[in-house]
């Protein structure tokens, strides 16, 4: 897929999925807002209802004790009125600012309704009471203005009409971004494994053709062809493509968090650098290799692991030292043991010491590949450090004048 095409995959997710989640806010926010209005008008309403039962309960109290049938007053003229109701709809008594009008509803007791009443423009809601009074089946009427309900809902609905959209503009900015920064980790990490993919395929190609040109040649002219010689290349060619094999088998064990396959065991780490000092030693042409400063230190982890970090170290440093390599191994005492490795070479310019841990990474791109590696070995030592659950960094030897490579571990401890 070119990177075009990727691109524009990633920014109709990126569109999916904001408008998925907008979608879903929006229905959330609907639903509770309704929901928020319903129970709002339900309440205020219940709370007028009570009140006019509660003062049309005190009248009809009244008038069942005998006392007769009282000419009712309100408080607020324009918000309430009161009715006493006989069975034929005639009006016994009134508040003052109903007297002479006719029923205003017709209830049974306990009923309530919405009525519209010469007082307001806006309907009241109106609750029935009995009463009985000398045998007379009495109903008590006390209506109340519902102006304020409808107004408090209103203006809560407003008010959600209003900030619906707002909070909509803001869950689609915070879902974009959010979107946006996880398709960059993936845009990224699927880069890398294209990177990673075409730098495996070169690698392999240049032993392959290798090994195949002097078939070629050795198949064409037989008799000019050098058995002995033909069978050394296809081994040292075999050897490195071995060896980029294995490296790229770790570097997938690493990526699916698998590289300590033998479970974490105590490990003496000065025995695995003290055995590539004596292989250093003993290669040729060896470098002086000083081994004086490695202490005893224990960690825990994979021991096969653990060698592999030390001797890519070891490697690394023998392949640019001019003379000398130095190994110190330390059990700081505050819970890490300190593993330093360095040289007498060009050293590591500071721009470039974070970028040397990354794979298929060579500061030098003009020198041969059989000479440089294939740029894996400091990403396998970064991986194992990691996977240990330390750390490697790059800097400057101030003793040798080169390259210094620092390996901090969790110490195994007593």
């Amino acid at each position: 897929m070119s990177g075009e095409r990727y691109e524009r995959r990633l920014r109709a997710v990126r569109v999916r999925a904001t408008v998925v989640v907008v979608l879903a806010v929006a229905a959330a926010l609907v639903a509770a807002g309704v929901g928020l209005v319903v129970g709002l008008r339900t309440e205020l309403s219940n709370d007028v209802r009570d009140a006019a039962r509660a003062r049309a309960s005190d009248v009809a109290r009244v008038i069942e004790a005998g006392r007769g049938v009282p000419a009712p007053t309100v408080t607020a003229p324009d918000e309430e009125f009161l009715q006493v109701i006989a069975a034929d709809g005639t009006v016994v008594a009134a508040s003052e600012n109903v007297e002479g009008q006719p029923a205003l509803a017709r209830l049974a007791p306990g009923g309530s309704a919405s009525v519209d009443t010469p007082l307001d423009d806006d309907p009241f809601l109106v609750v029935a009471v009995g009463a009985r009074d000398d045998g007379r089946d009495l109903v008590v009427l006390d209506g109340r203005d519902a102006a304020g309900v409808s107004e408090a809902t209103d203006t809560v609905t407003w008010l959600l009409l209003i900030g619906l959209p707002v909070l909509l503009v803001l869950a689609a900015a915070a879902t974009w971004t959010a979107v946006g920064r996880a398709l960059r980790r993936v845009a990224r990490a699927e880069a890398a494994q294209r990177r990673f993919v075409s730098d495996a395929s070169h690698e392999l190609r240049s032993p392959v053709a290798t090994v195949r040109q002097h078939a070629e040649v050795a198949l064409a002219h037989p008799e000019r062809s050098d058995t002995g010689a033909l069978a050394g290349t296809v081994l040292d060619e075999a050897v490195r493509m071995q060896r980029l094999v294995d490296d790229l088998l770790l570097l997938a064990r690493a990526d699916e968090s698998a590289l300590l396959r033998g479970g974490p065991r105590p490990v003496d780490l000065d025995d695995l650098v003290l055995e590539e000092v004596r292989r250093l030693r003993s290669a040729s042409p060896a470098p002086r290799v000083d081994g004086t400063a490695v202490g005893a230190a224990r960690v825990t982890g994979d021991e096969e692991a653990l060698r592999r970090l030390v001797r890519n170290l070891g490697e690394n440093a023998a392949r640019h030292a001019r003379t000398r390599v130095a190994f110190e191994l330390t059990d700081t005492g505050d819970g890490w043991v300190r593993l330093a490795v360095e040289d007498d070479g060009p050293g590591i310019p500071a721009a470039e010491r974070a970028r040397v841990f990354d794979r298929f990474v060579r500061l030098d791109e003009s020198r041969a590949r059989g000479a440089g590696g294939a740029g894996l070995g400091l990403a396998i030592v970064a991986e194992v450090a990691g996977a240990h659950r330390g750390r490697v960094t790059a800097g400057a030897s101030e003793g040798l004048g080169g390259a210094r490579f620092t390996v901090r571990l969790p110490s195994a401890g007593e």
